[in-house]
């Protein structure tokens, strides 16, 4: 049976720990110039209707050290932009290709490139989840505390996409999880449905409660991708949501931060706090190669 990522919210906690310890399995082998064992001449098609550095380049090396080809489908060169159906794009993909990433707008369109698609399928970002960011950053995590279940999570600012797959993610995954965003700007419904079958779960309008006793802070840009005009009036709703120094003291001894990037610097967190913690948020950076390979190490090779 064909698997996809499409959502953390349709993984088990056993399918992230499964995912985390490939990723961390294959980023030792990359570390010791270890040939990974994978199918060669697998081919992955990459459709960006939105662009991007860390998740282009990621998914390319990453194919690329699997032994496999990753071929860049922009909105520009390809007939997606031109009129094409999702439901037809997938089904002459899958005639060509192995498995197919696609960073987009809307989660329906992940959802019906899956259905039409003999081959797995990969949400590299939507409006709605970004599941390998936050698989990324599980993995992080894991790597500097050594453990996940027990440990909490806050995460100062938008209710996004990014925070919508840190609280499937870190709930999964046995973490208290507390969400300080402005009202008007929490994560999706659905999501805090499924966040209220968890007694480990806060939402507040307050940073401080959120980032008390924290082993982890995370945040994100307030106007992301396609928000640009929103700029100003997001702004005004999120200037008391900055992870600052008075934040930090808070946070429990030693607590992260991770940034999925790129950062405003003076906006969502300070230039000082950026730098104090920035070899967390470049290892979470460079983990995004890990864990994609782990996703596509699983789903090609079906293990």
């Amino acid at each position: 049976m064909k698997k996809d990522l499409l959502k953390l919210l349709d993984l088990k906690a056993e399918d992230i720990l499964h995912i985390l310890d490939t990723a961390d399995k294959l980023k030792a082998e990359h570390k010791a110039k270890k040939a990974h064992d994978f199918p060669p001449g697998r081919t992955l098609a990459m459709i960006f209707e939105k662009s991007s550095t860390r998740t282009r380049v990621s998914f390319e090396v990453g194919i690329t050290q699997l032994g496999g080809h990753g071929i860049f489908l922009s909105s520009a060169d390809s007939q997606l932009g031109r009129g094409e159906s999702i439901a037809d794009t997938a089904r002459v993909l899958d005639r060509y290709c192995d498995c197919i990433m696609i960073r987009t707008y809307e989660q329906a369109q992940v959802e019906e490139l899956a259905k039409y698609s003999a081959i797995p399928v990969i949400n590299a970002l939507t409006d709605f989840e970004h599941p390998c960011q936050v698989l990324a950053d599980l993995m992080t995590i894991r790597e500097h505390k050594g453990r996940l279940a027990g440990l909490k999570a806050c995460w100062i600012g938008d209710g996004n996409n990014v925070a919508n797959s840190m609280i499937a993610g870190c709930l999964k995954c046995g973490m208290d999880v507390a969400i300080a965003c402005p009202a008007g700007y929490e994560p999706d419904e659905q999501v805090l449905n499924f966040a209220e079958n968890f007694g480990n779960f806060t939402l507040t309008n307050d940073p401080k409660t959120a980032a008390k006793g924290a082993d982890v802070i995370f945040t994100d840009v307030w106007s992301s991708m396609g928000q640009e005009g929103e700029a100003e009036k997001r702004k005004k709703a999120f200037a008391g949501y900055q992870v600052n120094a008075r934040i930090m003291e808070l946070a429990a001894p030693g607590c992260m931060i991770q940034h999925c990037l790129p950062a405003h610097k003076g906006e969502e967190i300070t230039e000082e706090i950026f730098e104090m913690h920035a070899q967390e948020i470049f290892d979470e950076a460079e983990n995004r190669l890990h864990a994609q390979k782990a996703i596509m190490y699983i789903l090609m090779k079906k293990v």
